[in-house]
């Protein structure tokens, strides 16, 4: 299900939107799951030029994705995949790390901080040196994959549910400073996906295909954000919020 309706770029120029077809777009952690699915869908779709980054580059081998170094807690790796994917106008956030994790019983705050550094610090980082790439004409779009434990918290995986709590408010507050520049962005929420992250549990699983088409069709509708399946949505409606509803962006 995707939220918020479509909003008029600055100058009534119209909705923001971004054709895959012709894009350049990097998708980060796109040496497997759901990132990997990401990028072969971007070819798929026609997108002209698609950079998949990975911590090892070699791991990337969807045929037709451009590997690049690219550890998103590093800012030398950051900067430098800015300036060799300079043509980028789609940037998927997707790299993420999972460590099952509570927040009191744990031995130490070591994973809570590799849960933030790479779920949260990594995907500002990316904002903060490919903004500047994506405010163009036409302005091009950031895809932040998010979770449904932005807004429910399993305490079994507390300190997972902490990062992407901060990673939703994050990616409401980079749309809220983008917002006049016409550049689209989107948080995609969804329950598990079928991946390796998630290849401990029994209940049901979203597909990475799905999760993938649905990303991309809102990118392509203009709209910000995406809630994969019925427990998202669930979730979602828990908060009282219309879905895609956030606060809006003023100064204080």
């Amino acid at each position: 299900m995707i939220g918020k309706p479509p909003r008029n770029r600055p100058g009534g120029t119209g909705v923001e939107t971004l054709r895959i077809q012709g894009a350049t777009a990097l998708v980060t952690g796109a040496n497997r799951g759901l990132g990997q699915v990401m990028a072969r869908l971007l070819l798929q779709r026609g997108a002209h030029r698609v950079y998949g980054g990975a911590r090892d580059p070699r791991s990337v081998r969807e045929p037709g994705v451009i590997p690049v170094r690219l550890d998103v807690t590093d800012p030398a790796q950051v900067a430098a995949a800015a300036e060799t994917c300079s043509d980028v106008t789609l940037l998927v956030n997707n790299a993420g790390v999972l460590t099952d994790s509570p927040l009191l019983a744990a031995p130490d705050p070591e994973a809570a901080r590799t849960e933030m550094e790479v779920n949260y610090f990594g995907t500002l980082a990316m904002c903060r040196a490919f903004a500047p790439l994506l405010i163009s004409s036409p302005p091009g779009a950031i895809v932040n994959v998010l979770s449904i434990a932005s807004w429910f918290t399993n305490p079994a995986m507390g300190s997972y549910s902490a990062s992407k709590a901060a990673a939703w408010a994050l990616t409401n507050g980079i749309r809220g400073e983008l917002h006049d520049t016409g550049v689209l962005v989107v948080g995609v929420h969804c329950g598990y996906i079928d991946t390796d992250m998630a290849a401990h549990v029994t209940g049901p699983k979203n597909t990475p295909e799905a999760i993938a088409e649905q990303a991309f069709a809102a990118v392509e509708a203009g709209v910000t954000e995406v809630l994969a399946d019925e427990r998202t949505r669930q979730a979602k409606a828990a908060l009282g919020l219309t879905p895609g509803t956030t606060a809006p962006a003023r100064r204080l």
